[in-house]
């Protein structure tokens, strides 16, 4: 009887660290699940500054080509940054943009396309400051001071984003956690290396630099 006893005891101790594992891996796995939709979320934002920005380049192009002999080249970079980041943004896998954040290759591809874009319009506001008509143009003066505003909240997006996934990175990482991570499938996510910005489609590039020509391309 006594080692009956003994036997059921151990068993009942046995099921309870059995339940208390099963317990703290459910807890375990749905805390990773709350962090990785914190990333999501928060790419959402990253994607939806990027968005804005790609959206006033249209009627910055439209307004800068306006002025009489304005430097076709410097348009030109504008545009092809501009269809290159539409290009990249759709992202390849199966989550499209969404899934950008998972694929360290993506997001650097992703990253570079934005820099470009970034550089290209440095280069044109650089230029325009050679053209007192656009300096002083209404249209021109309000387009750049929203570009100005959409730059300061894609930074702060990004540093957010990498806050985010810095948190799920860590918490995945971590032992004994870590099993359960691994036995769920959730992967690291990819930070943003360097500052830059984007959009969600490929861009139909139809700016006319002159009366009664094509649209122009990029040579490269």
């Amino acid at each position: 009887m006594g080692r009956l006893g003994l036997g059921i005891g151990c068993l009942g101790v046995l099921i309870l660290v059995v339940i208390i594992v099963a317990i703290w891996g459910v807890g375990a796995r749905n805390n990773f699940v709350t962090l990785d939709e914190n990333v999501n979320q928060q790419w959402a934002q990253v994607q939806s500054q990027y968005q804005r920005r790609y959206d006033l380049i249209p009627n910055l192009v439209r307004t800068v080509q306006g002025a009489a002999n304005f430097e076709k080249s410097t348009l030109e970079a504008v545009v092809n940054a501009r269809a290159k980041v539409g290009q990249v943004s759709i992202g390849n896998g199966p989550g499209g943009a969404s899934s950008i954040p998972n694929d360290p290759a993506a997001m650097q591809q992703f990253d570079q396309a934005q820099a470009g874009l970034s550089s290209a319009l440095s280069r044109l506001l650089v230029v325009v400051e050679r053209y007192p008509d656009l300096k002083s143009n209404q249209n021109f003066l309000e387009l750049q001071s929203e570009l100005e505003g959409t730059e300061n909240r894609i930074a702060v997006e990004r540093m957010r984003y990498n806050q985010a996934a810095q948190g799920y990175n860590t918490a995945i990482r971590k032992f004994p956690a870590s099993m359960i991570a691994n036995m769920s499938g959730f992967k690291p996510k990819a930070y943003f290396q360097v500052q830059t910005p984007a959009a969600n489609q490929a861009p139909t590039v139809d700016f006319n630099f002159n009366t009664n020509t094509a649209p122009a391309t990029a040579t490269h």
